[in-house]
C-alpha cells in the first residue's frame, strides 16, 4: 500500500520505520531538514510531489495544532478514495472536519508518546481506535496496533474525550500540582527524584497539547475529584486521626489494585 506520513516528528518517524519495509512509504515535512534522518522512504517537502505519489492511506503525525492544518495542505493533492487518519491524543474539531472533507477516514490514538514510553516495547501498552471510521482503515489500524501487541479499545469520539479527560488530565493536573510547588532539593530521595522525571518529561511536551488536553470539557470534573480528595487527605492530616489516615490508605490501595 502506498502511505503518505505527514510529519517527521518522532511519531512519524516511528510509524515510518515501521511501515516502511511493509509498504511503499514517503513522508512529507515542510521543512526538508527534519526529513534528513528519513530512511527507507520518499522524502517530499513541497505538496506537489504528493500528487504523483497517489497515496492509499495518509497518516497525520503532525502536532495537535497543526493536525487538520496538515490535513487541509495536502488535500487538494489526493486521490479521491484516499483514506485520511490521524493519531492525535486530542480530537477536538477533528469529527467536523472529518465529515466535510469528502474523503474516508480512520481515527485512531496510540497511547504511547515518546515522552515516557519505549518504542522498542510497547507490549504494556495501549491504542484506541475511533468506531466512527472507515471499515479498511479501522482493519488496517487494528492489525498494526496488533502487531504491536498493543491492548486495542474502540470508542467512540465522544468516549475518547472522555477517556483523555480520565487517563490524561488526572496525571497532569497531579503532576503540574507537584511541580507548582517545587523548591531544590539538596538530598531528594527516590520517590522525590521518580516525581521529578515524570514532571521533567511533561513539562518537555509542547505547551498547545498540555493546554489542548487539559481544556477538554471533562477535565474540569476529574478536577474537582482531585480537590475534594486533597480536601479530605488535608483534614485527617490536620486532625491527625489516625484511623482516618487508615482507612483512606485501604481505600486508594482498593482503588489501584
Amino acid at each position: 500500500m502506498k502511505i503518505l506520513i505527514l510529519g517527521a516528528g518522532k511519531m512519524g518517524s516511528f510509524f515510518c520505520d515501521l511501515l516502511s519495509f511493509d509498504h511503499e512509504v514517503a513522508v512529507y515535512d515542510p521543512d526538508p531538514a527534519r526529513l534528513r534522518f528519513t530512511f527507507n522512504a520518499l522524502r517530499f517537502s513541497s505538496p506537489d510531489e504528493i500528487a504523483d505519489f497517489a497515496p492509499r492511506l495518509v497518516i497525520n503525525a503532525a502536532t495537535v495544532k497543526h493536525t487538520i492544518d496538515a490535513f487541509r495542505s495536502v488535500l487538494p493533492m489526493l486521490p479521491p478514495d484516499t483514506i485520511l487518519s490521524d493519531i492525535a491524543s486530542v480530537k477536538t474539531g477533528l469529527p467536523e472536519y472529518y465529515a466535510s472533507c469528502g474523503h474516508p477516514f480512520v481515527s485512531t490514538h496510540p497511547m504511547f508518546g515518546p515522552t515516557f514510553a519505549s518504542l522498542s516495547n510497547l507490549a504494556s501498552e495501549n491504542a484506541i481506535i475511533i468506531r466512527e471510521g472507515d471499515a479498511l482503515g479501522q482493519a488496517f489500524f487494528r492489525d498494526l496496533y496488533s502487531r504491536l501487541h498493543l491492548n486495542i479499545v474502540d470508542y467512540t469520539f465522544a468516549e475518547h474525550d472522555e477517556t483523555v479527560a480520565y487517563s490524561l488530565s488526572i496525571p497532569f493536573a497531579a503532576t503540574l500540582a507537584f511541580a507548582g510547588v517545587m523548591k531544590p532539593q539538596p538530598a531528594p530521595g527516590t520517590t522525590f527524584k521518580r516525581h521529578m522525571q515524570i514532571a521533567r518529561g511533561l513539562m518537555s511536551e509542547d505547551d498547545y497539547l498540555l493546554s489542548e488536553i487539559l481544556f477538554n470539557p471533562h477535565t474540569s470534573g476529574q478536577l474537582e475529584l482531585i480537590c475534594s480528595q486533597l480536601a479530605e487527605l488535608k483534614e485527617i492530616v490536620e486532625r491527625r486521626d489516625s484511623d482516618a489516615m487508615k482507612k483512606y490508605l485501604d481505600r486508594v490501595r482498593e482503588n489501584i489494585r
